[in-house]
């Protein structure tokens, strides 16, 4: 937690539950990204946390953006961004909505098919495009594999078709998985990519970029490597595989931006047992899958959460207020809380400032959108 947000809790007492962003740790994340990566182009995965304060403060310090719909990329715009920095990276669009990106000036698309490469020749010409190839996602807390990408076969084929369609074939897209807490997991990809650039060169198709994704992590109930360490496998990687001919390089990050630039403070609404002999207590908050702790699925990431309170502890069961029995956050994990905790006191959820707000339902059981607080 920083002094800036523990002063904003204590002198405002926000209603709970509610996200505070610490602006300061997203733009000292940003330098640190950039001085780790150097070679690359930043463009932020607005997925992660749109709100238009970091959205601002991101175009200021000349971030591109990573967008997955027309309404992120409107978002863009409205924060004083330019088309011009922004990459359509969903590979799943409407053709309207490509039509309606390329009218606004957005000239970069994803595509991992050739269905979505014919909507892209018809309605963006003239517009550059990347193939997504397929990633494992070993290591990754959050695997972001299968849904997107193709055989790397494919890709080069695809990527040949696309200079014969009106479009520019500009390069190769992977992720390697959300969180991934490996620096070698990119080693493969950027050989995988390395061989489709080769293969395009010599059916006369020259790609000029690769992008590398996303998946640096943040900080939870674990240590993870510097992203120094990050920065120093993937240059290896790219030296290794691209030698002296190394493209024009994006990654897209999103958890590492503004994962522990945020904190979410929640109240305890109930505590009980299940049973005279249970020997675990349920603690239930005013948050839970529906309300942003959706990335709490399969308890894949397990997010930090402190409490003023210091007596003896013991293992409880964390879940949600809503009315649906798969709304329980850990139960399986170690989390363990002390026994003097009370009905009504606040809890501090860390490292929350990436896919919470962007997961909160509408208003599932009634209950409220996360409120978020920029300072």
């Amino acid at each position: 937690m920083t002094k800036k947000i523990q002063r904003f809790l204590a002198e405002n007492r926000p209603q709970t539950p509610c996200l505070v962003v610490d602006l300061d740790v997203v733009a000292d994340n940003y330098r640190k990204l950039k001085t780790a990566v150097p070679q690359a182009l930043i463009y932020y995965a607005i997925k992660a946390n749109p709100a238009p304060e970091i959205l601002k403060l991101l175009v200021g310090v000349g971030s591109s953006f990573d967008t997955a719909s027309l309404n992120e990329i409107d978002m863009v715009l409205a924060a004083g961004g330019s088309a011009d920095k922004i990459s359509y990276g969903n590979t799943i669009k409407k053709k309207s909505d490509i039509a309606a990106a390329h009218a606004r000036g957005v000239r970069l698309f994803a595509f991992d098919s050739q269905a979505e490469l014919d909507k892209i020749a018809e309605a963006a010409p003239g517009g550059r495009v990347f193939c997504r190839i397929l990633t494992s996602g070993v290591g990754a807390d959050w695997p972001l594999s299968r849904k997107f990408g193709c055989e790397v076969e494919m890709a080069r084929d695809l990527l040949i078709e696309a200079a014969k369609r009106g479009v520019v074939p500009h390069g190769v897209s992977f992720h390697v998985g959300s969180q991934m807490k490996d620096p070698e997991a990119w080693d493969s990809a950027v050989a995988q990519a390395a061989w489709i650039f080769k293969e395009c060169e010599t059916a006369g198709v020259t790609l000029n970029m690769l992008n590398i994704g996303g998946g640096f992590p943040t900080r939870y109930r674990r240590d993870i490597p510097t992203m120094g360490t990050y920065g120093e496998a993937i240059d290896a990687a790219l030296k290794r595989h691209f030698g002296n001919r190394v493209p024009e390089i994006i990654v897209e990050p999103g958890r590492q931006m503004v994962g522990d630039a945020g904190i979410i403070q929640t109240e305890v609404v109930l505590i009980s047992r299940k049973g005279r002999n249970d020997p675990r207590r349920w603690v239930y908050l005013d948050i839970g899958k529906f309300g942003g702790l959706a990335e709490t699925l399969d308890e894949a990431i397990q997010y930090p959460i402190s409490t003023p309170r210091r007596g003896k502890v013991e293992r409880v069961i964390l879940a949600g207020p809503t009315c649906d029995s798969a709304d329980v956050i850990y139960e399986k994990a170690d989390y363990r809380l002390p026994l003097d905790l009370e009905v009504g006191d606040r809890l501090e959820i860390r490292a929350t400032g990436a896919y919470t707000t962007t997961y909160a339902s509408v208003a599932f059981n009634g209950f409220e959108p996360l409120k978020t607080y920029c300072i």
